[in-house]
């Protein structure tokens, strides 16, 4: 493919921005690949990031479908050549890769290769990954690299496939950094809830257990007494219901990283819909991968929003919608109930959470709209502006 140094300065630029925008360690493997396959021309794209049993931790494909890849089995094993290129510091480029000493052969599903070109993607002196490119794509009367016998890959060809590995490595360290941090943020959260729940609803219990036995003690010698004690252990009994369920609530999220927004709601919806004599249904479409914390922030205020219609408004169907715009989304959850009026809003803001489902919302970068009038039910309207 032949480019003018502007073009070829440009896609170098949109390849490393492209890398830099992600935060998430499969997203940046994902972006990598498919930069280095469209920057050198190739057919297929590969990254590999190895574990420590002689094997991969993570194997990215640009180039085969999912069908093919399903097709071909397991990820592949540390030999031949991809060991070559986790365990020696040089780059490989291969006129034809199967004539190759080290070639050891593939499953009969995997697409036929010739010309090749790997590169290890080292972090200081550790090898964190390697990259590998077959079958170069080329003008037919492309005469190659006469200096590799052949090969359609060129020095040019390694020496950019070089910068793009060296930006990889950065932007790879950085995926690795940001999701540990995450890891020990939620620890950290995790154990502060668990804290949180034992203090709270172990006192609940304790206050329980002792008015349970007051009541037990007053049965026969005052009833009426009696009556009012019971009446305190339902009361104590449903506060450490709702200490429980707050803490389930703050601790769902750990799902989106697994199943994503949409499913993750609409789990959340049947779950809500099976438990409360409300109807709750849930419609999502065409809504992409958001930034984590859009994602996490939208699922906070579903739940501020659909608490409120269901504990508060006497509906008796709530609506949660997602669908996309643009390159974001917009979260709507609508209620049949008793409403309330805007312009009371301070007051309601502080009863139903409103001011701090506009606190997550804005710290998501996105805007959060109420629409309300007694009698008329409610909605909330939540839009994120994508990544």
């Amino acid at each position: 493919m032949n480019q003018g140094p502007g073009s070829g300065l440009a896609a170098v630029s949109s390849a490393l921005l492209a890398m830099s925008r992600h935060l998430e360690v499969r997203d940046v493997l994902k972006t990598i690949v498919a930069s280095a396959r469209e920057l050198l021309d190739a057919e297929y794209a590969a990254l590999g990031v190895p574990d420590d049993h002689g094997g991969f931790a993570q194997f990215v494909v640009d180039g085969i479908s999912d069908e093919q890849w399903k097709a071909i089995g397991p990820l592949p094993r540390q030999h031949g050549i991809l060991a070559a290129m986790l365990h020696q510091a040089r780059a490989e480029r291969l006129a034809d890769v199967r004539e190759d000493p080290r070639f050891e052969g593939w499953p009969a599903a995997h697409p036929d290769m010739s010309d090749f070109l790997g590169l290890p993607i080292r972090d200081g002196d550790e090898i964190i990954g390697a990259l590998f490119l077959a079958n170069k794509l080329r003008p037919e009367g492309h005469g190659g690299d006469a200096g590799t016998g052949g090969c359609g890959f060129t020095q040019q060809d390694e020496d950019l496939l070089g910068i793009l590995a060296q930006h990889a490595a950065i932007a790879l360290t950085n995926a690795r950094l940001y999701e540990r941090s995450r890891e020990l943020t939620i620890a950290e959260e995790r154990s502060r809830l668990a804290h949180e729940l034992h203090d709270a609803v172990s006192q609940k219990l304790f206050s329980l257990r002792l008015t349970a036995q007051a009541a037990a003690t007053l049965v026969d010698r005052d009833p009426a007494r009696a009556k009012g004690e019971l009446q305190q252990v339902a009361a104590l009994a449903a506060e450490a219901a709702d200490e429980l369920r707050a803490a389930v609530v703050e601790l769902r999220p750990a799902a989106l990283d697994e199943d994503g927004l949409v499913a993750t709601l609409r789990t959340h919806v049947q779950v809500l819909d099976r438990a409360h004599t409300a109807r709750v249904s849930f419609d999502g479409r065409g809504v992409r991968a958001l930034p984590a914390a859009q994602e996490e922030a939208l699922l906070r205020v579903a739940q501020e929003a659909l608490h409120n219609a269901l504990r508060h408004s006497g509906a008796e169907a709530v609506e949660v919608s997602l669908h996309r715009r643009g390159p974001g989304a917009v979260l709507r959850v609508t209620d049949n109930g008793t409403g309330f009026d805007p312009r009371t809003v301070r007051r309601a803001g502080r009863h139903l959470g409103l001011v701090s489902m506009r606190d997550r919302a804005s710290g998501a970068g996105g805007t959060l709209t109420v629409e309300s009038a007694p009698g008329k039910g409610t909605t909330i309207e939540m839009e994120v502006p994508g990544g």
